[in-house]
């Protein structure tokens, strides 16, 4: 049997809750107290919040149990709000996954603030994350870009402005427009570029795909990829001419020491550290 969690008074306020994006037990025991303690409770999806309820033996009982999602929450909103400035708590539930990331409930956040209402949250399983641990690709810095234009044109604008972005890329995608979208990145941002296809992350078929653009794509062609995608791609890393790290380091000298500005300048630029540190003093020497 899975453990019911306890029932605990919550203040007034709005509480998001983040969901699991497959297996049911990624979620976390203050999720748990928070859906069995709320007044109400908004989900993006009420059957996946109901499901995931009874999965964890967490009963709805009279609690209203309000659909909130893209197509309703102008309308639902002022209802929810009101619940909480009247004194009740509500608990928002994406329908997988950490609200607000590529999630309807930014709105609802951004108006509960506005008025003065508490706002907390019940961190947990993110799509997200769970690529980046997953794809093998630098972490210590990432841009989220969520979803790419649907249209061939539109998309490679997008990657176009962020073709210089010195972070790993994350995109989610839909599994029919892959193909085109992992084109598109070779043909804006080059086919050598290191790539992961993350899709079904948590669940039965967990898979990742990883290589080269053009390694990547030639397979996905090949073996066409089902289900939830994130893509994960690495930065440029094409090799720097020294104009390009003299000037990187002169801006990492105005904030940072010597050291830390030839490591940092070094890990963006793809550079052996020995020649940028040394750069480095030779800059400082001059100032």
């Amino acid at each position: 049997m899975p453990p019911i969690a306890q029932i605990r008074p919550l203040d007034p306020g709005l509480y998001f809750v983040a969901t699991p994006i497959g297996t049911a037990r990624d979620i976390t025991l203050r999720a748990l107290d928070i859906l069995a303690s709320a007044d109400a409770i908004a989900a993006e999806d009420t059957r996946t919040a109901r499901k995931l309820m009874e999965i964890h033996g967490i009963p709805v009982g009279g609690r209203p149990l309000i659909a909130y999602h893209d197509h309703n929450g102008a309308a639902v909103r002022p209802r929810l709000l009101a619940m909480m400035a009247e004194g009740r708590s509500v608990a928002y539930a994406s329908e997988a996954g950490t609200p607000l990331v590529a999630d309807p409930g930014f709105a609802l956040a951004r108006d509960a603030i506005a008025r003065g209402l508490p706002v907390t949250g019940a961190p947990g399983p993110s799509a997200l994350l769970a690529a980046l641990t997953l794809a093998g690709l630098p972490t210590d810095r990432f841009l989220f870009a969520g979803f790419l234009p649907p249209a061939s044109a539109a998309r490679r604008k997008v990657l176009r402005e962020l073709a210089a972005v010195p972070a790993t890329l994350v995109f989610f995608e839909s599994p029919k427009r892959l193909s085109g979208t992992v084109r598109d990145i070779g043909s804006e941002l080059g086919e050598t570029r290191r790539i992961a296809v993350c899709r079904e992350l948590t669940k039965k078929f967990e898979e990742v795909r990883r290589g080269t653009v053009a390694e990547v794509l030639a397979d996905c062609e090949e073996r066409p990829v089902r289900g939830e995608v994130v893509i994960v791609l690495d930065r440029d890393r094409s090799v720097a001419g020294e104009e390009d790290m003299i000037a990187a380091l002169r801006r990492a000298m105005e904030t940072m020491t010597v050291k830390d500005a030839a490591r940092a300048v070094a890990e963006d630029l793809g550079l052996p550290k020995r020649d940028v540190y040394q750069a480095a003093l030779e800059l400082e020497g001059k100032t």
